[in-house]
């Protein structure tokens, strides 16, 4: 494996930018795509493996996809709400969305459709969304509610299920984004409280945006219509706010000024929040209707803070990079769901900080990380 070296800088970064295409946002609309009837262009879209996997699997699926990773387009002919492939084999790696959503939306087809990845998918549950399909109506089988499945299709007839609410968001968005081609529409109760709100909320927002209608009580109740159509469409995918983070963060911790554009107040991600806590940790945040920036305070003199990630747990890895030069020490709370994700995010995190030098505190469900003088020269591993 190849190392990066990184060198520090010695000025405040400063400057306008653009970043890359939301993976979220991307592998979203490639399946609400997928579902509708016709043509659509995703635009400003996102390439990469979790992305790669989902136009991998539609195509093998006979929902013909055309990608232009230069222009960063997609072309999708959608069918519908039907698979033309009556079997297929589906390798999606360690594509968290793209296996979630797939596994909900395969249950639309008619057919025998199986499922697998790499070893951690393998290690990665999603029973709650596999007994959520099978209340559904849903033939699936698995080992040890991961990957592999094997998927006897039949379509979905709808109904009313309870998912728990720490469970992913992916499984309760997988639901509500398959929820309008059932043939009953879908009722959902959540169990207790909803864990990364922020993405759920961006898929009613792009259902709605398909054409979809849907309608909810305090994210805690859900219900959705059958035998709708999604509207094929021109569809022009945010910047990846979890990647806007990073600069972000180097303007605040060199005392610079970053500006992203095509990135506003109202974005469909919750992971722009990230600006609202580097406010709380002494930076000036301005936001537009196209724009976010940051200007980081005089010399980089950031604060120690205590914060809830749980809505925006995938800016925790951004935050504790900085973390260590706060005047004080930064708690980040309420994040234990990325224990599963790709990596224990939390051990990972932990580990290699004090690599460097940093005294980090482990909770179970979140870390402290304390400032630190000086940081040491260290191979940084990045799972």
């Amino acid at each position: 494996m190849s190392a990066l070296p990184i060198h520090p800088v010695s000025h405040p970064i400063e400057g306008t930018i653009r970043v890359p295409g939301s993976k979220s946002i991307t592998n979203r609309a490639l399946l609400l795509a997928a579902l509708a009837e016709g043509p659509s262009k995703l635009e400003g879209a996102l390439f990469s493996d979790d992305t790669r996997y989902m136009e991998a699997a539609l195509n093998l699926l006979g929902i013909p996809v055309r990608a232009d990773e230069k222009a960063s387009t997609y072309e999708v002919e959608g069918q519908g709400g039907v698979f033309p492939a009556a079997e297929a084999e589906l390798f999606l790696g360690n594509a968290g969305t793209a296996t979630r959503f797939l596994t909900a939306a395969l249950c639309l087809g008619q057919g025998t459709y199986y499922v697998d990845g790499i070893p951690r998918m393998r290690q990665r549950p999603i029973g709650d969304l596999l007994g959520a399909l099978k209340q559904l109506g849903a033939d699936i089988s698995s080992t040890n509610d991961c990957v592999p499945l094997e998927i006897r299709a039949n379509g979905l007839k709808g109904g009313a299920v309870k998912l728990r609410g720490d469970a992913s968001s992916q499984f309760l968005s997988a639901l509500l984004l398959v929820a309008p081609k059932t043939f009953e529409g879908l009722k959902i109760d959540i169990d207790g409280p909803l864990f990364s709100k922020p993405y759920v909320e961006m898929t009613l927002r792009m259902l709605e945006q398909w054409g979809a209608t849907s309608s909810h009580t305090d994210l805690s109740s859900f219900e959705v219509p059958g035998q709708q159509d999604f509207q094929a469409q021109n569809y022009i995918i945010e910047p990846d706010a979890s990647s806007a983070s990073y600069f972000f963060a180097a303007a605040a911790v060199t005392g610079g000024r970053i500006r992203v554009k095509n990135l506003g107040k109202d974005a469909l991600q919750g992971d722009v929040g990230f600006v609202d806590v580097l406010g709380q940790m002494g930076c000036t945040v301005k936001k537009g209707k196209n724009y976010l920036e940051v200007s980081g305070p005089e010399g980089g003199k950031l604060r120690g803070i205590s914060v809830d990630m749980n809505a925006i747990s995938d800016c925790v890895m951004t935050l504790a990079a900085i973390a260590p030069f706060a005047d004080g020490p930064v708690e980040i709370n309420n994040i234990a769901h990325i224990r599963g994700k790709e990596t224990d995010r939390i051990a990972a995190l932990s580990k290699e900080l004090w690599r460097l030098g940093v005294k980090v505190e482990e909770r179970p469900d979140g870390l402290t990380v304390f400032p630190a003088k000086k940081l040491k020269r260290a191979a940084i591993k990045t799972y």
